[in-house]
């Protein structure tokens, strides 16, 4: 699976780009604040309808436009999909797939499956529980398919339960209705989840002395609540502290994945440079594992790599990279460091694109 074209209008300060990716390796160079980073969020606004630099969009949107359009065609098994996003600062948004609009951005994206590698990425060890949650949730979305219904079940289900808790009423029926579904759900979701973390790991451990030495590595689902009880167990004994907090302390909504050394947060015993190696082996392993379960590639967005790894570890990523002969977007300020890692490559077809204020020369 490749992106085969990307038209961009109006987002930061690309007024006018259109280009025509290689299905394999694509490296971009410029001067900081030249743009390149904004092609890579440009692409993630055609998979999640957003940057992964944040949730506001209208700073996307170029200060002297109304709105921002991006436009692209993904080559799949299924044949050329065009998918287009259009935002303005007034509130109003299109998605559109095949050339009709879509009803949720959960259908882009399953179209364009996207991890991204940066500076941001890190916060997978050092982040909250959160971010974690959302790294598995990605996985398991993608090979489970009746996940993401049952995620926004569970969030229904939780924003009643904590309504009626908030308005002291938990002696009616209805927290007993809201609950028997939410306890239904939660078990069913932690399920997936579960499935997923276990072909992650299985993957992880495989690779993960490839990238870093680290004697001790344990990783652990933490799914919401006590692992030697049911959930419904769990609500029920807590029912007394929720109706005072106001809120559910315990479900889905507090899952994490627990990343220890010898029983310490990996954290607080890495180094910074280890701790970046051992991201970027998590980031591979998503891409392993959602091949192997799919059959498809996703592709991967690299913010930067130069200033993020030095030289023998760039080599083992982009070597890493190659293997999952998936496409590639990578960005750097110098053209030979982002150049160097793939001289050895090639079988594989490179495009260097140069931005400068704005626009884009292959």
């Amino acid at each position: 699976m490749s992106l085969s074209r990307l038209i961009v209008q109006n987002l930061r300060n690309l007024l006018s780009v259109d280009i025509e990716p290689s299905p394999d390796v694509n490296l971009i160079f410029g001067k900081n604040g030249s743009g390149k980073t904004s092609i890579l969020e440009a692409i993630h606004v055609l998979s999640l309808g957003r940057s992964f630099r944040g949730h506001k969009f209208k700073a996307l949107i170029n200060e002297h436009h109304p709105a921002m359009t991006v436009f692209g065609r993904v080559d799949d098994s299924g044949g050329d999909v065009p998918i287009g996003v259009s935002r303005s600062r007034s509130g109003d948004a299109t998605f559109k797939a095949h050339g009709q609009a879509v009803g949720s951005l959960a259908e882009l994206a399953g179209l364009l499956p996207l991890q991204v590698i940066n500076a941001d990425a890190f916060l997978l060890l050092e982040g909250s529980p959160s971010v974690r949650r959302q790294f598995l949730d990605w996985l398991v979305f993608h090979v489970e398919p009746g996940f993401f219904s049952t995620w926004k079940a569970a969030q229904r289900c939780l924003k009643q339960r904590n309504s009626i808790l908030r308005r002291d009423r938990i002696e009616g029926s209805e927290l007993q209705v809201w609950e028997r579904e939410l306890v239904a759900v939660s078990e069913r979701m932690a399920s997936m989840r579960l499935r997923a973390f276990e072909a992650f790991s299985e993957v992880f451990h495989q690779l993960i002395d490839e990238f870093v030495m680290a004697e001790g590595l344990t990783l652990s689902l933490y799914r919401g609540w006590e692992k030697d009880k049911g959930y419904a167990e769990v609500l029920s004994e807590a029912l007394e502290r929720d109706s005072r907090l106001g809120f559910t302390g315990s479900g889905v909504h507090r899952c994490d994945i627990r990343i220890r050394i010898k029983g310490h947060a990996a954290a607080d015993v890495l180094s910074r440079g280890q701790q970046k190696l051992l991201v970027c082996a998590m980031k591979i392993t998503q891409g392993v594992v959602f091949a192997k379960l799919t059959d498809r590639r996703c592709i991967y967005l690299v913010d930067d790599l130069p200033a993020e790894l030095d030289e023998e570890h760039r080599q083992l990523l982009v070597d890493w990279l190659h293997k999952l002969e998936t496409q590639v977007f990578i960005t750097g300020v110098e053209q030979e460091a982002l150049l160097q890692p793939w001289h050895q490559k090639p079988d594989r077809e490179i495009k260097l694109f140069h931005v400068e204020q704005g626009k884009i020369v292959e």
